[in-house]
């Protein structure tokens, strides 16, 4: 008998430390999703904004780390009234508790990342005319406040959660919540100059660096095999392992046909292939299936990419048409996907139903959109949150940086 039981407390312990470890390593390549975030609005914007974009993407990683430590991972998680609204408020990550199938740190660590990607949704959307400082001032605010408050009412046991709403790794609550802050940022800001002409025309503004950008995307793509698989929290029994094996394949599904359908779509439209566009129809593939990259079939998980991968093309055509400047189409990829994504939960999943989706839906982007909008005024009528035309002209990495990302490009008058 005592065999047995040392050999159960082994069992229980292998198991506790390959699920810890499995959570870490997702939790990683999540984390790795910053540099694809990084890469790919670096790419989608200016050579004279490339500095400062990248160091919005350093800053706002380690604030989203540091603000979720403080009091973001407690108000999300910690001593919270089941299926309430309000949570409790405190400090720091909790205590582990009893018969936890992995470490609490493992948990936090996988949790904050998430956070992370949340806000580095909004870098690219307001890029290019933001104020560097009035836009980490915002990261404060969300990663520390606003997220937390409604992935409690998600993931948390609050109230959404026991209304049926199901997102299983956050197309709404991360990936719509993100552009829900976005647009609020980008209605306050207005456009870049040059964007818009007389008549309703819509002038491109090229990206600096494809070769940057597709690398971004595919950063991301590899990332997401963290977001999805790692969301299914365990993997030490042939059930949660069969589980995460058809998350893996069914996240790279979608994005796969998200692609190809974006491809499709751009040759019909416009006779081209747009590799900016197929980047964000993999992309979109990708936040479509995250609200459940389990239930559907391995066919229907193709279904959501190609249905998203066109879905966010007209969606970008669409905000350019209303005026509404997204240098990266980060409102369309995540917010119109994002919702997109949650509307075809109950195709495949027999516990969702769409009037809880459309409930979880609208109370996210509403709390999101306007906690966002009402910091972002405030930002805006005390420091500002537009750089001056001037700045805007002569690019944001020598007002905010002082640094130029390509510096060799830089042409020197010879003397004489």
């Amino acid at each position: 008998m005592e065999e047995l039981a040392a050999l159960g407390t082994t069992v229980t312990e292998l198991r506790f430390a390959l699920d810890t470890f499995y959570f870490l390593i997702s939790g990683a390549l999540v984390m790795w999703m910053a540099a694809g975030f990084a890469m790919l609005e670096a790419g989608l914007v200016r050579s004279k904004n490339t500095t400062e974009i990248l160091t919005k993407n350093v800053c706002l990683y380690s604030i989203a780390c540091v603000m979720y430590l403080l009091v973001g991972y407690n108000i999300m998680y910690v001593d919270n009234v089941e299926a309430g609204w309000l949570p409790s408020f405190g400090s720091l990550i909790g205590s582990q508790a009893d018969g936890a199938d992995h470490a609490l740190e493992s948990d936090f660590f996988f949790q904050v990342v998430f956070v992370a990607t949340a806000m580095s949704i909004v870098s690219g959307a307001v890029a290019e005319r933001m104020k560097l400082w009035s836009f980490l001032l915002f990261s404060v605010v969300l990663t520390a406040v606003i997220y937390p408050i409604e992935g409690y009412w998600t993931w948390g046991g609050g109230f959404l959660s026991a209304a049926g709403f199901v997102d299983f790794a956050g197309s709404g609550i991360v990936h719509m919540a993100g552009a829900a802050a976005a647009i609020a940022g980008v209605l306050l800001l207005g456009a870049r100059k040059g964007k818009y002409g007389a008549n309703g025309a819509v002038n491109p503004i090229p990206g600096s660096n494809l070769p940057m950008a597709t690398l971004g995307m595919f950063i991301l793509w590899m990332g997401w095999f963290g977001f999805n698989g790692g969301s299914q929290l365990l993997v030490s029994d042939a059930e949660n392992a069969t589980a995460v094996a058809k998350i893996f394949l069914n996240t790279n599904s979608a994005a796969a046909f998200g692609a190809v359908s974006a491809l499709i779509v751009c040759k019909v439209v416009w006779g081209k292939a747009d590799l900016t566009m197929i980047l964000n129809g993999a992309l979109a593939g990708l936040v479509a299936i995250t609200a459940d990259p389990l239930s559907p079939s391995l066919l229907m998980a193709g279904v959501t990419g190609i249905v998203a991968g066109g879905v966010v093309i007209f969606s970008i055509v669409a905000f350019d048409r209303i005026k509404i400047d997204d240098p990266v189409g980060a409102i369309s990829v995540h917010g119109v996907c994002g919702f997109l994504g949650l509307m075809l939960v109950p195709l495949s999943n027999a516990d969702a139903n769409f009037g809880a989706q459309l409930y979880g839906a609208f109370v996210i982007f509403a709390w999101v959109f306007a906690a966002s909008f009402a910091v972002w005024f405030v930002l805006k009528a005390t420091v500002g949150i537009r750089v001056t035309e001037e700045e805007e002209y002569n690019g944001m990495d020598s007002s905010d940086c002082g640094v130029d990302a390509y510096p060799e490009f830089v042409s020197i008058k010879s003397a004489g």
